[in-house]
C-alpha cells in the first residue's frame, strides 16, 4: 500500500504505518477469506462509496484497489492488493462510509458481511487483532489529517458549538473545522451558499445540514440506533461512563446481545478528566476520553450496538417481564434486562444568567477542547473534590491562574492527599477555601465573577468558570422504578419492602423491578470513582445472566 495522501509519513516504517497498512500472511487470508464470498472485480468498478452504510469487509485477493476521500484518482488514502484489506473503525461503529474504494486492477475481492465479520472478529485472535490494529491506525491517521469529506462551520465558544465539537472529538471523526466568524469560514460559507443565518453548518459529499446538532449529524452519519438482528436485545445499558462501558465489554464478550446508549456522547463525567491518575495499572496516568476511547473499541470489538448520541426518554415493563427503553425519537428498543449507568451530572449555581454562559465560559469539563478556550486567560475551578483538582492541575498548564474556589474549610475533606499536595506546591494555582461564586458579569461570554468569603465580596477576573460541585442522579426518565429522597436507585439490599419481585430476592444491583439493575453514580451510595463504577458494571453482567435464567426457566414452566 502507498501512502500518498500522507508525504511526512513516506517511506517511515513507523509502529502507526506499519499497523495501519498491513498485509496478511498466506494462512490468515486464507482463514479470514472463508467468511466472505468472491467477487470478480473489473478496473473502474466502485466496491462502495461514500455515504453506503454497509459494513462488508473487503479482502483483495488478487488486482488492486485504491482508496480515496472523495473518489477522485489524485486523492488516494490507500491502495490494497493482494492479501491486504480494506475497511476502517466504521465497520465497528456502524457509521457509513467516509472513503470510496474503487478497482484499479482487475482481480477477485472477497466481500465479508457484517454478521459474518462479526464471527470473524469473535473467532480469529490473531486476525481479530490485526484488523483491529489497522482500523485504529487508519482512524487515526485519517483523524490526523482530515480531508473536506466533513467541515464544519461553527463557532465552539457557544454551547451548542461546544456541544458538535465534543461529540466529533469523542467519536474519533475526522472533521475540519472553520470558526464561524473567521475570514475562513466565512469563505466557506459562500462557497457552500450559505448565508450566517445558516450557520452553524456541516458540509457533507453528499449535503449540506444547516443549524446541525450534534443528534442531526450522528443521524446522518449513520451513529443512532439500528435495531438488533434478534429483534429483543439480552441486554441495554443506558448511559456510556465508566460503569456502562464496562457492563458492555462484559456483556457483549459473554455472549450478550448488548446495546449501549447515551444521550450525549462515550465517556460520562470521566471523559471530562484530562487526567486520571489512580487508576490500577496506568502509573504514569491517562485522560478519562483515552479511557473511554480504548473502552469503546474493546465493546465495539466484541460486537456490543453503541448509539450515541441517543437520548432515552422511558422505560417500562410488559406484562411478559419484557422491558421496553422507549427513544427521543419514538424507536423502542424491547429487551430481557436493563442497565440505568446514566450517571449524575455537576449541579448548577443558582446565579442569575447562569444558562446564558454555559458554552460561553461556563463549563462542566476540563479537556484540550475547554483548554484551547481559555489559554493564556484567568480562570475559576469550583468544587473540592477528585474532579475539581485534576482540572485546577490541568488547567494551569494553559491558563494565565486558577483560583480553585471550595466551599468547605479545607481540601483534604473530599480530595486524594496526592491531589492536594500537588495543589498547594502549584504557584499558578490559588486555593480560597470557605468561598463561593455569588456573581457572574459579561456580555455574550463570561468575563468575571464575584467571589465571597470570610464576610467579604471580591470582583474577580474570569474568562472560564469551571463547575465540579455536588452531583444530581439523571434518574428524571424514569417511572416505576423506586428513588431514594435525592433520585438516586437503590439496589438489591438497600430496597427492603420496595422490592417488587416475586419467587425470589433482589439480585446484586437489582432495583425495585426485576430484570432492570444499576451500576456507577446513579446507584445510592456508590463510591464516587472512575474504578469503582467500571467494577460495578462488571459485577451487574453476572447479574443479568442469572435474571435471564431465572426468566427462562419461569418461561419454561409455563
Amino acid at each position: 500500500m502507498v501512502l500518498s495522501a500522507f508525504p511526512e509519513i513516506g517511506d517511515q516504517v513507523g509502529e502507526l504505518a506499519q499497523a495501519a497498512f498491513h498485509t496478511l500472511d498466506e494462512a490468515q487470508f486464507a482463514r479470514a477469506s472463508r467468511f466472505g464470498l468472491a467477487q470478480p472485480v473489473k478496473a473502474g468498478d466502485v466496491v462502495f462509496d461514500v455515504g453506503d452504510d454497509d459494513g462488508d469487509l473487503i479482502l483483495v485477493e488478487s488486482g488492486e484497489l485504491a482508496v480515496s476521500r472523495s473518489g477522485h484518482p489524485e486523492d488516494v488514502f490507500l491502495r490494497a492488493g493482494p492479501r491486504q484489506f480494506v475497511g476502517e473503525l466504521n465497520l465497528l461503529t456502524g457509521q457509513t462510509r467516509i472513503l470510496t474504494a474503487r478497482v484499479i486492477a482487475d482481480g477477485v475481492v472477497h466481500r465479508v458481511p457484517h454478521e459474518e465479520f462479526r464471527r470473524l472478529m469473535a473467532q480469529d485472535a490473531e486476525v481479530s487483532d490485526i484488523l483491529l490494529r489497522s482500523f485504529l491506525a487508519r482512524r487515526q491517521l485519517m483523524v490526523q489529517h482530515a480531508g473536506r469529506d466533513l467541515e464544519i462551520i461553527a463557532d465552539d465558544r457557544n454551547s451548542n458549538g461546544l456541544a458538535l465539537r465534543t461529540f466529533l472529538e469523542r467519536q474519533a471523526l475526522p472533521y475540519r473545522w472553520v470558526p464561524q466568524g473567521s475570514p475562513e469560514g466565512r469563505a466557506a460559507a459562500e462557497a457552500a451558499g450559505l448565508s450566517e443565518a445558516d450557520l452553524p453548518a456541516a458540509i457533507l459529499p453528499r449535503e449540506t445540514i444547516t443549524h446541525v446538532e450534534a443528534r442531526t449529524l450522528s443521524h446522518r452519519l449513520g451513529l443512532t440506533y439500528r435495531r438488533t438482528p434478534e429483534g429483543v436485545a439480552d441486554l441495554t445499558i443506558v448511559g456510556a461512563g465508566p460503569a456502562g462501558l464496562a457492563a458492555a465489554v462484559y456483556g457483549a464478550s459473554e455472549g450478550l446481545t448488548t446495546v449501549l446508549l447515551d444521550a450525549v456522547a462515550t465517556g460520562g463525567q470521566a471523559a471530562a478528566s484530562s487526567r486520571i491518575e489512580n487508576y490500577l495499572g496506568f502509573p504514569f496516568g491517562l485522560s478519562g476520553g483515552a479511557l473511554a476511547g480504548r473502552a469503546v473499541v474493546q465493546a465495539l470489538k466484541f460486537g456490543a450496538h453503541l448509539a450515541s448520541p441517543c437520548g432515552v426518554v422511558s422505560l417500562r415493563t410488559e406484562p411478559d417481564g419484557t422491558h421496553v427503553v422507549s427513544l427521543v425519537d419514538g424507536t423502542e428498543i424491547p429487551s430481557r434486562t436493563v442497565l440505568v449507568a446514566t450517571g449524575a451530572a455537576y449541579r448548577n449555581l443558582a446565579l442569575e444568567r447562569w444558562s446564558h454562559y454555559v458554552g460561553a465560559g461556563i463549563y462542566y469539563a476540563a479537556t484540550e477542547l475547554e483548554a484551547r478556550a481559555v489559554a493564556g486567560l484567568p480562570v475559576t475551578v469550583v468544587g473540592g473534590a477528585n474532579s475539581a483538582g485534576q482540572a485546577a492541575i490541568y488547567l494551569a498548564q494553559h491558563a494565565d491562574h486558577v483560583t480553585l474556589a471550595v466551599r468547605g474549610p479545607s481540601l483534604a475533606a473530599e480530595m486524594s492527599n496526592y491531589l492536594v499536595e500537588r495543589i498547594v506546591s502549584d504557584p499558578r494555582i490559588t486555593v480560597r477555601t470557605s468561598t463561593q461564586v455569588t456573581a457572574l458579569s459579561g456580555a455574550a461570554r463570561l468575563d468575571g465573577i464575584t467571589l465571597s468569603g470570610d464576610g467579604a465580596d471580591e470582583a474577580c477576573v474570569c474568562s472560564g468558570l469551571f463547575c465540579f460541585i455536588g452531583a444530581t442522579p439523571a434518574t428524571g426518565w424514569l417511572d416505576g422504578v423506586a428513588l431514594d429522597a435525592d433520585g438516586f436507585l437503590p439496589t438489591d439490599v438497600q430496597l427492603g419492602d420496595r422490592w417488587t419481585g416475586t419467587g425470589r430476592g433482589p439480585l446484586p444491583f437489582e432495583t425495585s423491578v426485576p430484570g432492570v439493575f444499576a451500576a456507577g453514580d446513579v446507584r445510592l451510595a456508590s463510591m464516587k470513582r472512575v474504578a469503582a463504577a467500571v467494577g460495578e458494571g462488571a459485577s451487574a453482567v453476572r447479574s443479568v445472566h442469572q435474571a435471564i435464567s431465572f426468566r427462562a426457566a419461569a418461561e419454561a414452566a409455563g
